[in-house]
């Protein structure tokens, strides 16, 4: 019985047989071809430029709110903010930068410069430790007639020399500035030409 079936299929094999669709033998090259080297590289280098382009558009965000002192601008004006509304201007109320200068001493890794311009109008009235951009830094208070300024301070990694140059967040004046390794931030309600002449005095 076997036997007559296999002779059977053996003589009518050509009549059986069945030519594969050109739509579905396609399909199956498409999805089963080995893919092919170029194609392979072309979608290697899409991946490490996309890579790229994230690692690069992460450093660049962290640089530019860093060097365009957007966020940190708005940061500072808030700890001025809170200096005055929880009446703590200063850890160490003092007129003498003699007295304040010290004070920092174990409490910062860097030395702050602590100037008085009591002739120009411009009171010491003490200092304090404040946090900014995740960091401890000096901040020294002066007053201008009813108006105070906080002035804060740390290292930077530069040295170059930055004259002031002002910003200006929810009503406050910001004059900012860099000289011998120290990053300088004014802040205050005093008027831009006031707070400017302030400024200028640290660069004598």
């Amino acid at each position: 019985m076997d036997d007559d079936l296999s002779q059977i299929l053996r003589q009518h094999r050509d009549e059986l047989r069945h030519p594969l669709p050109e739509s579905l033998r396609r399909k199956l090259n498409r999805q089963y071809a080995p893919r092919r080297p170029w194609a392979l590289r072309s979608a290697a280098m899409l991946a490490c430029a996309c890579v790229a382009l994230a690692v690069s558009f992460t450093l660049g965000r962290s640089s530019s709110q860093t060097l365009s002192g957007d966020l940190l601008a708005q940061e500072l004006v808030g700890s001025h903010v809170r200096s005055l509304m929880a009446n703590h201007l200063a850890d160490v109320p003092s007129t003498d930068k003699h007295t304040v200068k010290p004070w920092f001493e174990g409490r910062l890794d860097f030395g702050p410069d602590v100037r008085d311009f009591p002739q120009e109008g411009f009171v010491l009235t003490g200092g304090r430790l404040d946090y900014v951009d995740s960091r401890n830094v000096a901040a020294l208070v002066y007053r201008r007639g009813q108006h105070v300024i906080n002035l804060f301070e740390w290292p930077t990694s530069s040295v170059s020399t930055e004259a002031p140059r002002l910003l200006t967040r929810r009503g406050f004046q910001l004059f900012v500035w860099q000289k011998s390794g120290l990053a300088y931030w004014a802040v205050s309600d005093l008027n831009a030409a006031e707070l400017q002449q302030f400024a200028g005095l640290w660069q004598q």
